[in-house]
């Protein structure tokens, strides 16, 4: 499936199944919450997690459309990830993230600041396709 045909397909979706790469080429599946950007996937979550490590090491990505508990509900689009540096695009990423999960975002930034895990997250962009 196209990449921006993928991403259209994806829209409407609450959850994705992130699936990240071992070095062995092994994938891990996990449940996300992600929020597009001019035909990105942009994805929040905590920058020691081994999903970060494992984009870190590869790049190689695949989605699928899930629920909450990562069962399927859709077909694996492939594609690449990258963490995020740029605060700009940072910005935009949270805002969209933000606007589209309202009161569940709010309360995943205030339970991440009362913990001290704000300043842990990492942003991961997935271009798919």
């Amino acid at each position: 499936m196209p990449g921006a045909r993928a991403v259209k397909q994806l829209a409407n979706e609450s959850y994705i199944s992130l699936a990240t790469f071992r070095r062995n080429g092994k994938a891990v599946e996990t449940p996300v919450w992600f929020a597009i950007v001019n035909g990105k996937l942009y994805v929040v979550t905590d920058g020691t997690s081994a999903k970060v490590k494992r984009i870190r090491a590869t790049k190689k990505i695949r989605v699928a459309a899930c629920n909450a508990w990562g069962g399927g509900t859709g077909e694996w689009v492939d594609g690449t990830g990258r963490i995020l540096a740029d605060k700009s695009t940072i910005k935009r990423a949270h805002a969209a993230l933000q606007e589209k999960y309202g009161w569940q975002m709010w309360l995943l930034d205030t339970t991440s600041s009362l913990f001290g895990r704000i300043g842990r997250r990492a942003y991961l962009e997935l271009s798919l396709g």
